[in-house]
């Protein structure tokens, strides 16, 4: 039985609580929170569970084995680094930290103790997007030509970071392990509305090697709730959309092909192609208890998981890269290696 210790029990904690319960092998022993109306809260649902204001008592108890950390981006790095210097296991929730070099300290101090290190990008274990990279892997898309997404909603506004750092490492992270590769040059531009110093509005723009270009469109100020991808391929077309409760997944048989050799623009004829859509069957659990079953085998097994801190790593580059393109003018900001 693995014990796990929670820090922070607002929005997102509850979620790794009832989970992390469910599951057969892990147990939350304590969980601490600033809030003690919260706590109060958890107590009822959960009356096993210790709970405390002072995350340090999750920190110090020897007899807990990992720490799920759900705070504000902020707090990740001081709360991470503290339970991997205790030796103990990490998820974290994303973005891992609000820097790269934050970043590169929680993966160096992981892999001297031994530790393991998760970053909490639930969307990756969704069937959907497991369903979308086998597809995509299989070729039967063809060559990627590029991708777009959309994450919009009505808030939640955060008083902490703008709507990139809020909304886009969900698509971030679902695009580059889609694609198994990263982008080399970000492109970002947004406007703050409501806050005169936080972007509530953004469009990013990804290059990848090639002529692949995935782009991404965030907002909390859009009436409706949209979570749609779509990725255009060589050969077919795919639409992800994560609202839908069902069909998630549309194949649209569709295209367009000029010709091979024409001498004048007479002979210049585009071919177009419309063909059936297909709507693979996805069957899944829910993706946050999935996510922890994988947490939890990384441990038993001594197993790097999917979200290791290299690929948050990865992400926050990216969320960095934007952060200068917008800061500077909306240029396009080369990604470090």
């Amino acid at each position: 039985m693995i014990r796990v210790g929670i820090i922070g029990c607002g929005y997102w904690g509850p979620n790794l609580i009832r989970n992390f319960m469910q599951i057969g092998r892990s147990n939350v022993v304590r969980v601490a929170d600033l809030d003690q109306d919260r706590l109060n809260h958890m107590k009822t649902l959960y009356p096993s569970i210790e709970v405390t204001t002072n995350h340090e008592e999750i920190i110090d108890d020897a007899s807990i084995d990992a720490v799920a950390i759900a705070t504000p981006v902020h707090t990740h790095h001081k709360l991470a680094k503290q339970a991997l210097t205790a030796d103990k296991h990490v998820f974290v929730e994303k973005p891992i930290t609000s820097t790269s070099e934050q970043a590169r300290e929680l993966i160096d101090l992981a892999g001297q103790n031994g530790s393991k290190l998760m970053v909490g990008h639930t969307f990756l274990f969704t069937a959907a997007v497991q369903k979308m990279k086998a597809i995509i892997e299989s070729g039967e898309l063809g060559d990627i030509y590029y991708i777009s997404s959309q994450r919009l909603n009505l808030g939640l506004f955060q008083p902490d970071i703008n709507v990139i750092w809020d909304l886009a490492p969900h698509d971030i992270s679902i695009i580059t392990y889609l694609l198994g590769r990263q982008p080399h040059t970000i492109t970002a531009v947004g406007t703050p509305h409501v806050n005169d110093t936080i972007e509530d509005v953004a469009q990013m723009t990804m290059q990848f090697p090639g002529s692949l270009l995935a782009f991404l469109s965030v907002s909390w100020l859009d009436p409706d709730k949209v979570r749609r991808m779509t990725v255009v391929g060589s050969k077919k077309m795919m639409v992800y959309d994560d609202v839908q409760p069902t069909e998630k997944i549309r194949l649209y048989d569709k295209g367009v092909e000029g010709p091979k050799h024409y001498d004048s623009f007479a002979e210049f004829h585009y071919s177009y192609k419309y063909g059936d859509i297909v709507i693979p069957k996805i069957e899944g659990k829910e993706p946050i208890n999935v996510e922890l079953n994988h947490f939890l085998d990384a441990i038993e097994n001594d197993t790097q998981p999917i979200c290791n801190g290299l690929r948050g790593l990865e992400v926050v580059k990216i969320l960095e890269a934007s952060q200068q393109s917008l800061q500077n003018g909306n240029v396009p900001v080369q990604l470090e290696k």
